[in-house]
């Protein structure tokens, strides 16, 4: 009768072990076919580089651009609530119409602070040549040479200070040749928002993380303008009080530059304390000026550098360091509306670049006040 052999025993030994993925980032190895990492680092500083560079060629394209889209968004809940009442083209209308006559409001705003401060500077004339002949006597009595008060002469002169102002103001004009640019924009954004809630949900199908970055992007947008607006409001009403208090000539219009410069971020309050400054050492000398110096730093200062950063920070996920290097990197790239609109510009490179990759998002500890999630 024929038997079956035994079977074999199985060979439970280990087999090899599959061979281990290099990082491209490990020390000292690479993958086949991969750059080494330094090469990788300097195309990618090349890259932002020449992107940096064609944005300050088109910054007068990119901040009209920019500052329709975050008017636009910031009147979306508005348009939201009313299309339940109203035809789609009536809220059209009203939400475009809102944004103009705030966008206009603002820029008249600042052409009147600039041309009023223009035109009050001569009036004190003779306040100034006394002002600095008493500068020029504490100098010679501190020991300072002829030529160095000399020098300092040829710097005191209120000709060259309305000049700047007079620059400042055609730069306005320069800003507000683009307002019709930016209106027409809005209109159109205005229009196309109706429908692109449901173009993003369509989108989030496929690409459910860059859609929910955008999300946030907006969102965050909104409650950056609404914390901005609210402690503007309160610091500028705060300043008119004391302007008027203390005699400063103007004080309404300089609580109103005071409002429109606390949208940006740390150094804004500097920029309003410019003109009621100047105007109260005309008007009343070093005593007033010191008054008027000492009310915004207590006012702006304490608001709009220590409380207003920090619950920006809280509320939209931004460091206070990279709020104000965002400032000056905005403002050099894309000039005076880069320094208004800092904060938003950074909301959205960190939604594209962190929040809309998951293998980027080990980056939100060190550049937002969140954990990555």
């Amino acid at each position: 009768m024929p038997t079956t052999p035994p079977a074999e025993p199985e060979d439970h030994r280990p087999g090899p072990e599959p061979p281990k993925r290099q990082s491209v980032w490990s020390a000292g190895t690479k993958r086949d076919g991969a750059l080494p990492r330094g090469l990788i680092v300097l195309l990618g500083l090349a890259a932002a580089f020449l992107v940096i560079s064609g944005m300050r060629a088109s910054a007068g394209l990119i901040g009209p651009a920019f500052l329709a889209l975050v008017l636009t968004i910031a009147v979306h809940p508005l348009r939201v609530r009313l299309d339940r009442h109203l035809w789609g083209w009536v809220v059209t209308t009203l939400c475009v119409l809102l944004v103009a006559a705030v966008a206009i409001g603002l820029a008249v705003a600042i052409v009147v602070a600039g041309a009023k401060f223009a035109t009050l500077l001569p009036q004190y004339k003779d306040d100034f040549n006394d002002a600095a002949s008493d500068a020029i006597h504490l100098l010679e009595r501190a020991g300072v040479s002829t030529e160095q008060i000399r020098h300092v002469l040829d710097g005191l002169d209120l000709g060259r200070l309305v000049g700047v102002a007079t620059e400042a103001l055609s730069d306005v004009y320069g800003l507000l040749s683009g307002l019709v640019f930016m209106l027409a924009l809005v209109l159109f954004m205005t229009v196309d928002s109706r429908a692109f809630s449901d173009q993003l949900t369509t989108v989030a199908r496929g690409r459910p993380d860059l859609v929910a970055a955008l999300r946030s992007f907006a969102h965050d947008t909104r409650r950056y303008l609404l914390v901005s607006t609210v402690f503007g409001l309160i610091a500028a009403v705060l300043d008119t009080i004391a302007l008027e208090l203390l005699d400063v000539p103007a004080p309404l219009l300089w609580g109103l530059l005071a409002f429109l410069t606390s949208y940006i971020p740390h150094i804004g309050f500097l920029i309003g304390l410019v003109p009621p400054a100047v105007l109260a050492l005309l008007e009343g000398g070093p005593g007033l000026l010191l008054a008027v110096v000492a009310i915004y730093l207590a006012v702006n200062f304490v608001i709009g550098s220590v409380i207003h950063p920090r619950v920006v920070g809280n509320s939209v996920g931004l460091t206070s360091t990279l709020t104000f290097l965002s400032l000056i990197f905005w403002a050099g790239v894309i000039g005076p509306i880069g320094a208004i609109l800092a904060v938003p510009l950074s909301i959205l490179v960190r939604s594209l670049l962190v929040d809309a990759d998951p293998d980027s998002r080990w980056l939100s500890p060190l550049v937002a006040n969140r954990d990555p999630g």
